[in-house]
């Protein structure tokens, strides 16, 4: 199970920082990469980050320099920093995790980021 936290109303500009606790039977948090999506209004879910076993990263374009993962294996748990937030970051944000950044195995229930003045 994959539970994400920290979402919330922010205004253009500002910063939140969200959280995703791994607890699903059998995963051994250190051997999966962590990933974020999104998924917007009226918007398909779009990938967002992701680092992996070996904390490589990989960010989509529209957030690089702004949004920043991070992971902490002792206690299982991912994070991602958003930064600089603007209106179209407005979304439902989900934690993936898998062996494999091909496809991803479990999900999250989403939390919810509204970038608003």
């Amino acid at each position: 199970q994959l539970v994400e936290s920290g979402g919330g109303l922010v205004q253009p500009g500002g910063s939140l920082t969200l959280a995703c606790s791994a607890s699903e039977p059998g995963l051994v948090f250190r051997n999966y990469a962590m990933a974020w999506f999104r998924q917007g209004p009226g918007k398909a879910r779009e990938f967002v980050a992701h680092e992996d076993w070996a904390g490589r990263t990989v960010y989509v374009d529209d957030v690089k320099g702004r949004f920043t993962v991070s992971r902490d294996n002792a206690k299982n748990r991912a994070f991602l920093k958003m930064n600089n937030l603007k209106p179209d970051d407005t979304a439902v944000y989900y934690c993936a995790a898998s062996r494999s950044t091909d496809t991803w195995e479990y999900w999250g229930q989403g939390t919810q980021v509204t970038v608003s003045s």
